[in-house]
């Protein structure tokens, strides 16, 4: 494997270990399974393709086919983990709620259907805007580390 490749999954393991204390900041809960699940602060999606852009970028430089490859390729990266993912998440809430509602329905218990914010369930399988952004810092920040560590 190349140093692209390292830095890359370094980030990304860097990305999904941060999701645990920056849950705890903002909830006072500890959940350690959160590096095992997709979703949350910061994207490690945009994290993994920044950082190895950033690399390229640096080590071979902008006018090259790495640098607008790797571009291209976390630009739409990001965009479907911000964009459909997230979308997909919300429908997974909405079928998740009509699959309680049946079960209700089928045992005669009292039906009381109630619309349930995609904002405020853990469901979501892709990320807000800010986590997007905040895992593409974080991958800039990674990726110049990793250029400026193996530097000859």
């Amino acid at each position: 494997m190349n140093k692209g490749v390292y830095i890359a999954l370094i980030s990304i393991g860097l990305a999904q270990a941060l999701k645990i204390p920056i849950h705890f900041v903002k909830t006072r809960k500890w959940k350690p399974d959160l590096i095992f699940q997709t979703g949350g602060m910061p994207s490690s999606h945009s994290a993994g393709v920044s950082s190895l852009t950033t690399y390229i970028a640096l080590k071979r430089g902008l006018p090259t086919i790495d640098f607008a490859l790797s571009m291209i390729y976390g630009l739409i990266v990001m965009y479907d983990a911000q964009g459909i993912r997230r979308q997909t998440g919300e429908l997974t809430i909405k079928v998740n709620d009509m699959g309680e509602l049946i079960d209700k329905a089928q045992h005669n218990k009292k039906v009381q259907f109630e619309e349930k914010s995609p904002k405020k369930l853990k469901e979501m399988l892709g990320h807000q805007p800010e986590e997007v952004i905040g895992g593409a810092i974080l991958g800039i920040i990674t990726g110049t580390l990793g250029h400026l560590m193996t530097k000859k």
